[in-house]
């Protein structure tokens, strides 16, 4: 596990990195709101711990630049008896969270469960089938199940969703799933991609819980978003 630790609190950092290096975890440190923003983005991390208080950017304003681009696990560090912080850390997509002074073996153990809850999400990939949710991507007729029904799918709507679950977690933005999905760049005025994806949510249809598996992230581009997340 290679882990990103963000706090302004240098000796707090070098003794949950020791700690974590005992138990085989390798850990990087930075100690400003963009210093860590710009490493959490650079997919390099399985997981990022997070204080709110930090330099320059705060803590909650780092978590929801990431999760414009990114769904890296974080674990916030809060002032202890802070709720309201640990709510709205919640809220922009914090995984969990640990209020300081923080034991550095729990913080393992969330680390830990966190990671198991991330590794049940993603797409499991047996003999050429890509099964998510309730779908099952069968690469070698080139369709797509939901619940063992095939669903009717154009070439370029299975392609839009294949290259979303490939990247299952992350945003993909819009220029790059045009080239992926259609072998084509998007020109100026062109709304073709969004109609595919239209009709592509129409025929997956919403999970249980009524919200859509393609999430639109305004400005960047696109993701799917498992039933669990």
């Amino acid at each position: 596990m290679n882990i990103l630790l963000v706090d302004d609190d240098q000796e707090l950092c070098q003794l949950l990195a020791r700690y974590l290096q005992k138990e085989g975890v390798i850990s990087d440190q930075v100690h400003t709101g963009p210093d860590g923003l710009e490493k959490a983005l650079s997919g390099n991390y399985d997981a990022m711990v997070l204080d709110i208080m930090l330099p320059q950017l705060s803590g909650l304003e780092v978590l929801a630049e990431l999760r414009k681009k990114s769904q890296l696990p974080v674990v916030m560090l809060t002032a202890k008896g802070d709720e309201m912080d640990r709510i709205l850390g919640l809220e922009i997509g914090a995984d969990d969270y640990l209020p300081k002074p923080c034991n550095p073996r729990e913080l393992l153990a969330r680390l830990r469960a966190v990671m198991r809850r991330v590794e049940n999400k993603v797409a499991l990939k047996v003999d050429g089938v890509i099964r998510i949710d309730e779908l099952e991507i069968d690469h070698s007729q080139h369709q797509v199940l939901k619940n063992s029904n095939v669903l009717d799918l154009t070439v370029t709507e299975y392609n839009i969703l294949n290259t979303l679950v490939t990247h299952l977690g992350k945003v993909v933005e819009k220029n790059q799933l045009a080239e992926e999905a259609m072998s084509r760049s998007l020109t100026l005025f062109d709304r073709s991609l969004d109609m595919h994806l239209s009709n592509l949510r129409k025929k997956l249809g919403l999970h249980d819980d009524g919200k859509t598996r393609i999430k639109t992230i305004r400005g960047v581009g696109y993701m799917y978003v498992t039933a669990d997340a």
